[in-house]
């Protein structure tokens, strides 16, 4: 049995120790010290944890933060969201394949938009995400402004402007519509949190030991998937390495067969960034395998299967400087040897 896990397949805690001896341990060393130094270059890092082979083998946090401080996701939450469709789609729940049947489209082109569409950010509606111009942004106006109420309210109003599936375009607007028809599919009243607080916190959270972990849900009880989970770097280190495991924990498979190579299906190149975007989850060209939960302000977790790592960075940079974090990242994350990919059970590799 993993030393993480109990007999319950339910997580105990991180196993911690040095890095392996083929791990470069003075390019890692380095690049977290010249990291957690907060030069002006980088923005401000809060925490970073690095999990290989099973375990925590780097781990420092900034000023005022130590490991029980829990830090906003901001888009990382996108996929959370993810995996909360593959719960669904694995309770035979939801079709991601058939046209989403909001009856709010139900009377013009939007009616052939698909939850799939919606998870590659190819829905063809209309939408700003922009993070500083409050005047016309979209995304500042959910989450803050007319639509803050009801953000999926919001974004279901919106208009077509493409025809779905034909053009990509990043919106926040688009998780929330995804996780409002995930509370439809699992049958959530109107104006009620029950049913979608039972599927975050017991098929997710606490199989996943993620006991930090809260999410937060708009007033018309919508999660709000796109920006607003609350968790310590370890927790969200622990969501990651569901990824890194192909979905299982300790032999129990949590998300579906595949669910996890759905989310990095490529769906387009972010010139922006220089990621590619799959369903709900970025990935790095030159780590074919890998994915990344990005947010706001520098948030990352990056799932790493033929490097057998996790890397979970948070805290606050502003846009302007997030390529040259991104590279910092890369040579820590360059630090860790290619090894066999981890496939089934938690904390052994295959």
């Amino acid at each position: 049995m993993p030393e993480s896990f109990n007999g319950d397949a339910t997580w105990v805690e991180w196993a911690t120790s040095a890095p392996d001896a083929d791990v470069d341990r003075r390019i890692l060393d380095a690049q977290i010290a010249h990291l957690m130094s907060q030069p002006e270059a980088l923005g401000e890092t809060q925490a970073i944890v690095a999990v290989h082979r099973g375990k925590v083998v780097a781990e420092a946090y900034g000023p005022g933060v130590d490991a029980d401080s829990t830090l906003i996701s901001w888009s990382m939450a996108k996929s959370i969201t993810h995996a909360l469709v593959g719960i669904t789609v694995g309770d035979g729940l939801l079709d991601v394949d058939a046209p989403t049947a909001l009856p709010e489209w139900s009377r013009d082109d939007r009616c052939r938009i698909t939850t799939q569409h919606l998870l590659e950010m190819r829905s063809g509606l209309s939408w700003i995400e922009d993070y500083v111009d409050d005047t016309s942004s979209d995304v500042i106006d959910m989450l803050f402004g007319s639509g803050s109420d009801n953000n999926a309210a919001f974004a279901i109003a919106k208009l077509l402007e493409h025809e779905p599936g034909s053009h990509w375009l990043y919106s926040s607007g688009t998780t929330n519509i995804v996780t409002h028809i995930v509370a439809l599919a699992i049958g959530e009243t109107t104006g009620s949190t029950d049913r979608m607080m039972k599927l975050l916190q017991q098929r997710l959270f606490d199989v996943l030991g993620m006991s930090t972990a809260t999410a937060r849900f708009d007033s018309a009880g919508t999660f709000v998937g796109s920006s607003y989970v609350f968790a310590t770097a370890r927790d969200f280190a622990k969501f990651g390495y569901l990824y890194l495991n192909d979905g299982i924990v300790d032999d129990k498979r949590i998300l579906p067969t595949n669910w996890v190579n759905h989310a990095r299906n490529f769906s387009a190149y972010d010139p922006d960034n220089g990621f590619c975007y799959g369903s709900h989850w970025w990935t790095w060209p030159s780590e074919p395998d890998s994915l990344v939960a990005l947010g706001y302000e520098g948030q990352y977790t990056w799932v790493i299967p033929h490097r057998d790592l996790v890397l979970v960075r948070l805290g606050k940079t502003d846009a302007a400087k997030r390529d040259a974090l991104t590279q910092h990242l890369l040579s820590v994350i360059g630090a860790f040897p290619i090894s066999t990919p981890r496939v089934g059970k938690s904390g052994e590799s295959a």
